[in-house]
This record gives C-alpha cells, sequence and structure tokens, in this order.
C-alpha cells in the first residue's frame, strides 16, 4: 500500500534480512540479531497492512451504495499513506547512519499502520447505539 521510494528501498532491506533470516530459521520470540529482529519486524508490518485493507475492503463493501463516502475514504487513505511514508520515511534518514534505521522505520509502519486501522474501525464500522460493530476492535 505505500508506495514511496524510501518504502521501496526499505522493501529491499527486508528482502535481504528476510532471506538472510529464512535460511536460519528465525524464531521472533528468540530474536536477539538486528537482521533477526528485522525479519520479524517485516512480518509483523505485512500482518498490520493485511488487516488494514481488511478492514479498508469490510468498509468499501459496507458504504458501496455511497459512491462518494467512498471515494473520500480511499482519497484520505491516499493522504495517509503519504503522510505515513513521509513520516516513516523521516525516521529512516534520520537514523540512516547507524543499523537501528531499519528497525525504527518498520516500527513506525507497524503503528501508524495500527493506529489507521483503529481509526477506519472507529470511524466507519462502529455504531452510535449498542449494536455491536461490524469487525472486532483492532489492536493498537
Amino acid at each position: 500500500m505505500i508506495k514511496g521510494i524510501r518504502w521501496v528501498l526499505l522493501g529491499a532491506s527486508i528482502f535481504s534480512f528476510a532471506l538472510a533470516a529464512e535460511e536460519k530459521g528465525v524464531d521472533c520470540e528468540q530474536a536477539v540479531s538486528t537482521l533477526e529482529v528485522n525479519e520479524c519486524l517485516g512480518q509483523e508490518f505485512d500482518l498490520a497492512w493485511a488487516e488494514l485493507a481488511r478492514y479498508l475492503d469490510v468498509i468499501y463493501a459496507r458504504h458501496k451504495e455511497d459512491p462518494l463516502l467512498v471515494d473520500e475514504i480511499r482519497a484520505a487513505q491516499q493522504d495517509w499513506e503519504t503522510y505515513a511514508d513521509s513520516h516513516c520515511g523521516s525516521i529512516y534518514t534520520y537514523w540512516r547512519e547507524g543499523s537501528i534505521r531499519n528497525t525504527l522505520a518498520i516500527s513506525c509502519g507497524i503503528r501508524l499502520t495500527r493506529q489507521r486501522t483503529h481509526e477506519l474501525w472507529q470511524s466507519f464500522l462502529t455504531h452510535m447505539d449498542s449494536t455491536p460493530p461490524v469487525l472486532p476492535e483492532p489492536a493498537r
């Protein structure tokens, strides 16, 4: 979903970490090295994005009869992705001299993605009364 050049470069770094970690069979409960930690964070990042996509799909399906609303949610999502790319990219740049840069940038992406998913849930998948939400409350 995030399409910025910083994320392309970060994705390439994660991919190389993933290849190295896959050969070792990383146990994320026991991850210690930077490569292992980044591999595990990369997996967590992928899960967070999958959950965001699932919540967006339900929102779009639920409101398909209101194309104006769907268009506005899509535009807001694009704006949010631009913000997340820029913000997490700036964290990567700030720490560019250290091996922690990938860890902090990936962690930023996870944190912002979870916050966004929760905001979407609260805004479009809950009700004003005691009716249960359309989907369960996502992790923050």
